[in-house]
């Protein structure tokens, strides 16, 4: 069929119309016209092969495709979140860093403060004593020098000057210092010191020295192990004195029956006088620091309580109490028992043969 001939046409009967006169059928009053189906005819097959789309197309879904429901996957759980970094224990932002930091801080101040005490105590008690010593046997060079000359002495020897030697057998035969006068702070350096205005060695009153117990030489470190009858020695360019310690409190009431058993007491006894000056002297004795009347001619009396010539000659040793502390002083009150005159030739150690400290 050409492209110009009329299509074939074929009425399709529609139910419920009537047919007219010529054959075809009616159309009821009222009823829309009838429906003629027009079929062309089917254009010629085009070879087998992949369909073609327009390149601007996407290929049409099926109706099922197009009607088949969309999956939605379920949403992934949300990972979880990074942890975070461990707080730093050292961080100024964490409480328990804080507190280490206070902790260790507090900690480092007592390590140097520690250090600094021991250090201290170092320098107290092995470095001063090595300077004192290295002064001490100065001093003792240069009395021994001054003494050899056989000069006319000072009857009152210069401020910090050397003028006397201490000896405590019972500490030792090599125990000795050398006296300086005064009792300042570089003269305790050198060793034990004389308190100015007290009576000097072998006179009636009070001969009083002062030495420190801890460090700088250390010479009263042991004072306290001194007991009644111990003997202390003084040596001076001509003589020396044997002065020993007085009966403690507590063995006045008995001193008779220790007098007779032992020698070196022959010439100790409790002081006495009329007034009862005394009464308050004994060998050892504990005061505070300003008990400065403990060296006075009468000990803890005014000094005019008797008068010169009825004072005993006494010695009187005095040092910080307890050890490693100056809140008292100890006091040691000693007597003179005897009086030797040197002799070209003898010395410290003839003299304790001759008073049986040997």
């Amino acid at each position: 069929m050409s492209r110009y001939e009329e299509p074939e046409t074929r009425e399709i009967p529609v139910p419920g119309l009537a047919r007219r006169p010529d054959g075809r059928q009616g159309r009821p009053t009222g009823q829309p016209p009838r429906r003629t189906e027009r079929r062309e005819a089917a254009p010629p097959r085009r070879p087998a092969g992949p369909p073609r789309h327009h390149p601007r197309q996407e290929p049409r879904q099926s109706r099922e495709e197009e009607t088949r429901p969309i999956r939605v996957p379920p949403p992934e759980p949300p990972e979880d979140p990074p942890a975070a970094p461990p707080e730093n224990p050292e961080s100024p932002r964490s409480g328990g860093g804080r507190g280490r930091i206070v902790v260790r801080t507090v900690g480092e101040l007592l390590i140097t403060m520690g250090l600094v005490v021991l250090l201290f105590v170092v320098y107290e008690l092995y470095v001063t004593n090595l300077m004192s010593a290295q002064l001490q046997r100065e001093a003792s060079a240069d009395l021994d020098e001054r003494w050899s000359q056989e000069r006319e002495l000072r009857a009152e020897p210069l401020e910090g000057e050397a003028f006397a030697r201490i000896y405590i057998p019972s500490f030792g035969a090599d125990w000795g210092f050398t006296i300086q006068e005064g009792t300042d702070g570089p003269t305790l350096e050198i060793g034990p010191g004389h308190y100015v205005d007290t009576a000097m060695p072998g006179e009636p009153g009070n001969f009083g020295v002062a030495g420190h117990r801890v460090g700088k030489g250390a010479p009263f470190n042991d004072l306290d192990l001194l007991n009644s009858c111990d003997a202390i020695v003084v040596e001076t360019a001509r003589s020396f004195f044997v002065y020993r310690v007085l009966p403690m409190k507590d063995e006045v009431a008995n001193w008779a029956q220790r007098k007779a058993s032992d020698p070196a007491c022959a010439n100790v006894a409790p002081l006495q006088d009329e007034q009862g000056a005394y009464d308050q002297t004994f060998g050892r004795v504990i005061v505070l620091p300003q008990r400065g009347d403990a060296v006075a001619p009468v000990p803890y009396q005014p000094s005019n309580v008797l008068p010169p010539a009825s004072q005993a000659s006494l010695m009187t040793l005095t040092t910080c109490h307890p050890q490693f502390s100056d809140r008292q002083r100890l006091i040691i009150h000693s007597v003179l028992t005897n009086e030797y005159q040197k002799q070209p030739g003898t010395g410290y150690d003839d003299l304790l043969r001759e008073i049986g400290e040997a």
